[in-house]
Order: structure tokens, then C-alpha cells, then sequence
């Protein structure tokens, strides 16, 4: 092992790094450091302190480092604490049109922080041919204290020739400067401008940290690009963060669901990040991580982010009693109540416990559990539950002292009228009530198999979530390996990342193609290896809405990993996705890097189904359809093929004509073609993944009718 891949979490309070061996995944080391908000070098001082000590660790070089990212929570920190510069938005255009852009003045009523509001002063531009009038319009920002300038006229991402003239004009003046059509290329005036005023608003901040992290990295002797988590599990450069720093707000849960996605290879499941206080969710679909567009301030926006949701749920929430019962759980923590776990305490400590009830802030509700014993007062929480009932993996981050733990929940279970055991399972049925619905509610919501569900903890609180989930709900969970550092393992897997979408009435071929194809450049553009970069396309035929998004691996990241599964383990586990026995499992197609599996499932008085799976080399499910055929054909011959093929699955109904859904094995890929609608599109597509393909190379289609 003579390189290795890094990733830094900067947390509100540590910043932690992994360095990971790129073939097999491993984690070599972990280091945890304080984060440096006070130093005059900010999070940069503590992001390169961490490094150091990572490598000193492992024992390699800076220029062993083949792969830099890291995570930041700076910029949602920003507009959470109203921590932003001045904004000058100049609006362009005359006659009618000006009506709606001088309406953008109102996006100085956005509120950042209770009593806190964007700080942003509007000018008007008639015509932004006039070098006169924009340095007009210039000037009379700037003397109202806009430290960053916006330009943004109706219409731009069709014809962006007004903003750039404003932006060039502007140039002059040394400030940092964006455009509206450089943030999103979709239409809707107001949203797009909030959009890109949000991002200029923390552009001069995001500047200076970037700046620093570069300088102190590159001082450091490391060779290595560094890369920035993004809010969609991706990564992306540092030129490209420069550019657009609002991707990373809400980059923070992304990290977590990136290493869950990389690391434990999940293709269908929910990842819940368990923290002391509450617990993020998110949902892993056919091997990609959901996205929507953000609210952000309260307002919704064109920024495409991980779809997660939160629940003042985790390891360190406290209980609450009344009348007999466990009244509830949180949403106060040990941690905001300034009370250590009593299942971390010496069993000593505990010597006379008595319980009481207590408010952990003033102002709260008075019945909250804890210990007053010998060694002080302890709060009893859903880890100490989980602790009592060896429920925490030995070693894990969350594994107390078990006669602590009982010592605790003993004084619970009088109150309740129970035993140990039944005190710490009403506590752990109260937390993971609340957690269970949101669970629920995502799996209808984005329509997962129940049966191909996996649950996967990480965080420190991990243990005191989601295996009482598990059972409870019947669905297969574990716990993340590593998962008290799943954030930073997920930024030093993460693939790079990148989304165009374009609003294209009557959308031809060749829309589609140059969308996708703008998509894979900008990936190949920030690092990714051309051969390891896949790209999804979606056709909306409602909205006039063609999105590609982009995934790329860089070099390193493309080997293949140690470890293979026989044909019998393969077999075995394509059987326990399908839920039949493996005798009854057939090999439909291999390539050199996945095998297909299906079955037949018959139901009285309908037709028969044929469920398939493909399974990676390491065992793992990469894609799950319901009822689908599976051709084998070569890349030479394959549009013929797939014509045919497509020409047979399409389906015709109330709501139109519609094409099938069509998924590629070609090499160690899946190209994921089910977006697109209209078998037109769709060829063109397919031909465009298998241009480069030798034409003798095996081809496998997968093709689901659409209901």
C-alpha cells in the first residue's frame, strides 16, 4: 500500500479523519481533533492538523495521498446564525419585463435568524449595453455595503448575454460576482435569483475558508486535488466550490449516507445517522441516494440536495415519566442538559441512586428521568436502554458499562412497575416510535420493496436506534462497520458529482444527448477517470425537464476490491433478495462483473411474475425489478436488439405511450436508462453508452414494462 484515500469531517465541534486503502476499502486510520473556529486560520488549521496526524499514523508521505476531500458544515452554519455578506443584486431589463426583476428587491425580507434578515440592496439596469448605467447601478451597491454582487434578468438561461455584460462591467470593482443563470439553468425568475442570492450571500466567507484549506494543504507538501462534499453525496473540486458554495449547505447528513452507500453497499435501504440528539434519514434507492430541491430559509429552491429528515431522536435523548409510564423520548439530550450518560459511569458512581425527576433547561418540562447517586447526577437515555438490554455490539462506540446500565434502568423499571428488561424496552419503543413513522413514510414515499429494505445505522448512537428498529419493524438491519465515522469514511469514498438540468420544451435526441453529454464533462472535468463515469437521465414529460446526473470515480477508486463470493454464496443471497429457495434461483446473464438472477413467482389468477436481481462480484444486490426480461446480445448488435426489444415492452394507455424501463450491464457498469420515456431518447441513449464499447463485447439489457 503505497497511497491512500483521506477524508476530514468538520463537524461543529471535532473534525475527523480516515484514511482509507483505495482497493479494498479499508480503514488504516482515524484521528479526532477539535475544530478550529477561533484560530486565525479558521477550520483550515484544524482540517491540516488532522491530516498530519493521520498520516503520521499510517506512516505515509503528503504526497502518498492520491485523494483529498472534506466535509464542512460552514456554509449551512452561516445562514443558521444569520453569518453573511451583503448582497447587491442588479436587476436587468426594461419596458414590461423590468415589472417582475424589480420585484427581487423583496428577497431582502428572506430571514436568515430570528430577527436576523439578508442583508441586500437592489439596483436597476434598463440596459446592460450601457457601461454607464451599470456602473451606476454598481456604484449604488457598493455605497450601500454589498461585499458580493448578483446579476439576473428574466429569461437568462436562454440568453445570459445581459448578466454577463453586467458581470463584466462589475468586474472592475475586485468583488466576487455570480450569475442567476450560472447557479441553475431553470426557469422561474424568483426562485432562481433567491437561489443564487443565497449562494453569493456566503460566497466571500466560503472564499477565504477555501483559500486557507488550499494554501495550508498545498504548504503541506500534498499533491492531491482537494475536493469539497457536496449536499447530493458527491464531491466536487475546489474550483467548481469556489464557483458555487451553496451546494455544500446541507452537505453535513450527505457525508453520512455517501459512506453507507460506498462502504456497506447498500442497494435499497434507509440509513439512519444516529447522533447524541436526533437521528437523520435517508434513503438509498437502487444504489443512488435520493435527492429533492432543498428549502432553504424557509423557501423552496433549484438546489438539489440529499432528501433527509430529521427526528429529536438519538443515543443521548432523555426519558420522560408520568402517571406510571414512559411518557416520552426527547427531545432534550444528555448533552443540552450538561449530564453525563449513567451508563458510562463507574458502577461506584452510582452507590445510593435514587430517581428523580428534573428539567434539563429552565423553561422545560419537569419530568424528565435521571440519577442522583454518589458520584453526582446522570441522565438515563436510549443508549443507557440499549446498553442494559446487550444491545451494543462489543467496541462500539456507544458500549457502556452494562452494570451501570442496569443499575439505572432498575431504578426505571420500580417506577414502571417492571423488570430491567421491560423498562429498557419501553424506553426504546418510545424513541423508536417517532423514528419508526418517518422510516415508514420514506419507504412509501419513494415506493421501496419492503422485502429488499435494508436498515443501516451510523453515528455514535447507532446501537440505540436501529436494532430495536429492526425488530420491531420485521426489516433486515445492521449497523454501519466503522459508524462512529461513517461521515468522514463517506467523503473519502464519495464519488464525483454533477447535475445539469435544462427545461426543453419538445426535447429531441439531441437535447437529451447534450445534456448528458455536458454532465460527463464536467465530471471528467473535476477529476473523475472517463471509464468509471456513469451518467442518469431523466426525461419529464410534464414539467419539459431533462436532467442528467453524473457520477464519476477517480482513478484509484475504480480497482477492484479483495474480496469475491463463490457461486454459492451468490447464489444464496440473489435467493434471499428474491425470498425463494435457491434451488428454485436461475442464472439468466453474467458479465465479468455482475451475474443475473431471477424466478418465477405464481399467482393465482394472474399471470406469472419474473423477479430479478443483479448481484456484484462481492455478493451484493446492485439492482432489484420486480417483473423484468433479461436479453444477452453484444454491443455491435445491441441497437438492433434493443429496438426490438423496446418496440415489445412499450406499453400504450390512458396516459400515453410509454417506453420501457432499461437498465445496460456493460463492464463493471450499470447504465441506469429507466428515466427516459419515449423509445426515441432512450436508443439514442443506449447507443451513446455503447459507442466505445468493443462490438463483440457482451451486452446485457434488463427491461421492466412500465404499469
Amino acid at each position: 500500500m503505497t497511497r491512500i484515500r483521506v477524508g476530514i469531517d468538520v463537524g461543529g465541534t471535532f473534525t475527523d479523519a480516515v484514511a482509507v486503502d483505495p482497493a479494498t476499502l479499508e480503514l488504516l486510520a482515524q484521528v479526532k481533533v477539535p475544530t478550529t473556529h477561533h484560530h486565525a486560520d479558521g477550520v483550515a488549521h484544524g482540517i491540516v492538523t488532522a491530516l498530519n496526524r493521520l498520516l503520521d499514523e499510517v506512516g505515509c508521505a503528503a504526497e502518498d495521498v492520491a485523494f483529498l476531500a472534506h466535509g464542512t458544515t460552514q456554509a449551512t452554519n452561516a445562514l443558521l446564525e444569520g453569518d453573511v455578506a451583503p448582497v447587491g443584486l442588479i436587476g436587468i431589463g426594461s419596458g414590461p419585463g423590468a415589472v417582475a426583476t424589480k420585484r427581487l428587491a423583496g428577497l431582502g425580507n428572506l430571514e436568515l435568524a430570528p430577527g436576523k434578515r439578508l442583508p441586500l440592496h437592489y439596483a436597476h439596469v434598463d440596459d446592460p449595453g450601457d457601461p454607464a448605467g451599470v456602473r451606476a447601478a454598481v456604484d449604488q451597491v457598493t455605497a450601500a455595503g454589498a461585499e458580493v454582487l448578483v446579476a439576473s434578468e428574466p429569461f437568462s438561461v436562454d440568453l445570459p448575454d445581459g448578466e454577463q455584460a453586467v458581470l463584466a462591467a462589475a468586474g472592475a470593482r475586485g468583488l466576487p460576482t455570480t450569475a442567476a443563470h450560472e447557479i441553475t439553468s431553470l426557469y422561474g425568475l424568483r426562485k432562481r435569483t433567491r437561489t443564487a442570492v443565497v449562494n453569493a450571500a456566503i460566497l466571500p466567507k466560503m472564499l477565504a475558508t477555501a483559500n486557507l484549506v488550499e494554501s495550508s494543504i498545498t504548504a503541506s507538501g500534498m499533491t492531491a486535488p482537494l475536493m469539497v462534499m457536496r449536499c447530493d453525496g458527491g464531491v466536487m473540486s475546489l474550483t467548481e466550490m469556489r464557483r458555487r458554495p451553496l451546494l455544500t449547505v446541507l452537505s453535513g447528513p450527505a457525508a453520512g449516507v455517501a459512506g453507507a452507500l460506498m462502504q456497506e453497499r447498500v442497494s435499497d435501504g434507509v440509513f439512519l445517522e444516529t447522533g447524541g440528539t436526533s437521528t437523520d434519514i435517508s434513503v438509498i434507492r437502487r444504489g443512488k441516494v435520493a435527492v429533492r430541491h432543498a428549502t432553504i430559509l424557509g423557501k423552496s429552491s433549484y438546489l438539489s440536495a440529499l432528501d433527509v429528515r430529521t427526528v429529536g431522536v438519538g443515543g443521548g435523548s432523555m426519558i420522560r415519566l408520568g402517571d406510571g409510564a414512559v411518557r416520552g423520548v426527547g427531545p432534550r439530550s444528555a448533552h443540552i442538559a450538561g449530564l453525563p450518560y449513567a451508563c458510562f459511569a463507574n458502577p461506584a458512581e452510582l452507590r445510593e441512586a435514587k430517581l428523580v425527576a428534573t428539567s434539563p433547561l429552565a423553561g422545560d418540562p419537569g419530568d424528565y428521568a435521571a440519577v442522583d447517586a454518589a458520584g453526582g447526577r446522570f441522565a438515563i437515555t436510549m443508549t443507557c436502554a440499549a446498553n442494559a438490554l446487550g444491545r451494543v455490539p462489543e467496541g462500539d462506540f456507544a458500549a457502556g458499562e452494562p452494570e451501570s446500565a442496569r443499575i439505572a434502568l432498575a431504578l426505571l423499571a420500580e417506577a414502571l412497575n417492571t423488570d430491567v428488561a421491560g423498562a429498557a424496552r419501553r424506553v426504546l419503543d418510545a424513541g423508536v416510535k417517532q423514528v419508526r413513522a418517518v422510516v415508514d413514510a420514506m419507504i412509501r414515499d419513494y415506493r421501496l420493496d419492503r422485502d429488499t429494505v435494508v436498515l443501516v445505522g451510523g453515528g455514535g448512537g447507532a446501537a440505540s436506534v436501529t436494532p430495536h428498529l429492526a425488530g420491531s419493524t420485521g426489516l433486515t438491519g445492521r449497523i454501519a462497520e466503522h459508524s462512529e465515522v461513517i461521515s468522514p469514511l463517506g467523503v473519502a469514498l464519495a464519488l464525483v458529482r454533477e447535475q445539469v438540468e435544462r427545461i426543453i420544451p419538445g426535447a429531441t435526441q439531441e437535447h437529451v444527448l447534450g445534456v448528458r453529454n455536458e454532465a460527463e464533462a464536467a465530471v471528467v472535468a473535476q477529476g473523475a477517470a472517463p471509464g468509471a463515469v456513469e451518467v442518469e437521465v431523466t426525461v419529464d414529460p410534464q414539467t419539459n425537464t431533462v436532467r442528467a446526473i453524473a457520477t464519476g470515480a477517480t482513478e484509484l477508486r475504480t480497482q477492484d476490491r479483495a474480496r469475491r463470493v463463490d457461486d454459492t454464496e451468490l447464489r444464496t443471497a440473489a435467493a434471499e433478495s428474491l425470498k425463494t429457495d435457491p434451488q428454485r434461483v436461475r442464472v439468466l446473464a453474467t458479465t465479468d462483473a455482475h451475474t443475473v438472477f431471477g424466478a418465477e413467482k405464481r399467482r393465482r389468477f394472474r399471470k406469472p411474475h419474473h423477479p430479478v436481481r443483479v448481484l456484484d462480484a462481492d455478493g451484493v444486490v446492485r439492482l432489484h425489478a420486480a417483473n423484468a426480461r433479461v436479453a444477452t446480445t453484444t454491443a455491435g448488435q445491441a441497437p438492433e436488439v434493443l429496438a426490438e426489444l423496446i418496440r415489445e415492452s412499450t406499453t400504450y394507455g390512458d396516459g400515453g405511450v410509454r417506453a420501457p424501463s432499461l437498465r445496460l450491464l456493460l463492464g463493471s457498469r450499470i447504465a441506469d436508462l429507466s428515466g427516459v420515456l419515449e423509445a426515441g431518447p432512450l436508443l439514442a441513449l443506449a447507443r451513446s453508452e455503447l459507442r466505445s464499447r468493443a462490438a463483440d463485447e457482451p451486452v446485457v439489457a434488463v427491461l421492466e414494462a412500465r404499469s
